[in-house]
């Protein structure tokens, strides 16, 4: 479990420690970072062992706006392939897993909900 294979962008709950503890089962260290062109918004969550864990039954939930301007602050953490298949379980449906290059050029996962409706923006 030494070898860090990936990254992984949180913004939310995986920053927490005690999520970490009971998702990857350790503490993780991580860089600060942004990802462009996503907006967050408010996500209820019904899962209740999700909800045990984080603390919070609504969440945020990163969505593509497409607009360079919109900014999301977070971390970038390095992790296993078991740990980000540990992430994974721990996110509710309504979230996706997707690859983004961050504003310092790494590419990492992200869990993401679908685009916004640019009418909606």
């Amino acid at each position: 479990m030494d070898r860090q294979d990936v990254r992984l962008f949180s913004y939310g709950t995986l920053r927490l420690p005690a999520v970490q503890q009971g998702t990857f089962g350790r503490l993780l260290d991580g860089t600060p970072d942004a990802l462009l062109g996503y907006r967050l918004q408010p996500l209820a969550i019904s899962d209740p062992a999700v909800v045990a864990l984080s603390g919070a039954a609504v969440h945020r939930i990163a969505r593509r706006t497409g607009d360079p301007a919109d900014r999301i602050e977070g971390v970038v953490f390095a992790i296993t392939q078991a740990e980000l298949e540990a992430g994974d379980r721990y996110e509710v449906d309504v979230y996706g897993r997707i690859e983004e290059t961050l504003e310092s050029g790494i590419c990492a996962f992200v869990y993401v909900g679908p685009p916004l409706d640019p009418e909606a923006i």
